[in-house]
């Protein structure tokens, strides 16, 4: 694991094929988790072009004209916007450093699967290629049934449709990765 990205907080990535339920499970995750008073910050990657204001707005003109970075704030929320024209792919180990200033107590990044991060992987039956669970970055297969490839005896196995089982070895988890880097 010499080639880990390093960070002041856990980093956890949570990989599988598109369809498996990544956003799903993380719905029912977040909440848990927050439950166990666990501050938890997601980065998640998008396969897409994606737009968070609308045009017409003044923060999409602005961004449109070329402010660069754009932030847009209210007394509920802020949203800082950045273009990077150019960019294949986004730098994961640039993003996580725009998540230590506020301090999680863990970071999800969902997607991401080629990045040397600690993973969650979610595997179903016929969807995919089941090569993602042999990744040596994997800590946790959550499957619903026998896996189809053998998993490593360090990797937890978990059932995909168990989302306390879940949030309680990721929370677990957590802890101790904290302790680590304490």
């Amino acid at each position: 694991m010499s080639d880990a990205l390093r960070c002041s907080f856990p980093v956890l990535g949570v990989a599988a094929w598109s369809g498996t339920g990544k956003t799903t499970l993380l719905e029912q995750l977040l909440p848990l988790l927050r439950e166990k008073d666990l501050s938890v910050a997601v980065i998640k990657h998008a396969h897409h072009q994606f737009d968070v204001d609308q045009p017409g707005k003044d923060s999409y003109k602005l961004r449109s004209a070329g402010a660069t970075p754009m932030l847009i704030a209210s007394r509920q929320r802020f949203a800082l916007m950045q273009e990077t024209p150019g960019q294949e792919e986004p730098n994961l180990a640039y993003l996580l450093t725009l998540m230590a200033p506020h301090h999680p107590d863990l970071v999800i990044v969902e997607g991401f699967k080629a990045w040397p991060i600690p993973k969650l992987v979610l595997y179903r039956d016929g969807i995919g290629d089941p090569a993602i669970l042999c990744d040596e970055w994997v800590q946790a297969a959550a499957l619903t049934a026998e896996p189809p490839v053998a998993l490593r005896p360090s990797v937890a196995r978990l059932d995909l449709n168990n989302c306390e089982e879940i949030a309680r070895w990721v929370s677990e988890w957590a802890d101790q990765q904290r302790r680590t880097l304490a």
